[in-house]
């Protein structure tokens, strides 16, 4: 697996996404494209695609293919209506491709400005609360510093609720 990060902007999303899919196919891989504003870092990521890669192995996916299982489990659900959140938008993003396969190599797919958009930071914190479902009280438990263990807490039980 292969994370390409950075800024870009987009015009139009569905042409953007066609273009994706059509590079995914020539190239025989999977790639998906997230907000990276929305991820708690790298480790999340890279947990989500192991556990979307592993759910196909044993059979166990929700999805019809890894690009859609990826961003359930990266959006730590079942439900594609909640995961999309985790989507690229008109406009300015913060983007994290993914890729899966043989030949993961994206780097000439699109013009992304490398900046390092992946790691966790405070700028995030409302936006990952909100989607995780992470309330106040959990952050005063835990502490604000483990919001990306929380995350990656979601992100595991995908397969308890599956």
């Amino acid at each position: 697996m292969i994370f390409l990060e950075g800024a870009l902007f987009i015009e139009n999303v569905e042409d953007f996404l066609h273009k994706l899919k059509q590079k995914s196919k020539e190239k025989n891989l999977t790639i998906q494209a997230l907000d990276a504003d929305k991820l708690a870092g790298e480790e999340h990521l890279r947990f989500a695609v192991e556990k979307a890669m592993n759910s196909f192995r044993k059979g166990t996916n929700i999805a019809s293919d890894l690009a859609h299982e990826i961003i359930l489990y990266a959006a730590g659900t079942r439900q594609i209506s909640r995961a999309i959140k985790l989507g690229i938008h008109t406009g300015h993003n913060n983007i994290v491709l993914v890729a899966v396969g043989d030949d993961a190599d994206i780097s000439d797919l699109v013009e992304i400005t490398p900046k390092p958009v992946i790691q966790y930071d405070q700028s995030k914190k409302e936006a990952i609360m909100e989607i995780f479902g992470i309330t106040k009280e959990e952050i005063e438990a835990a502490g604000e510093e483990k919001i990306p263990e929380l995350v990656l807490e979601r992100v595991a039980l995908v397969d308890v609720l599956k």
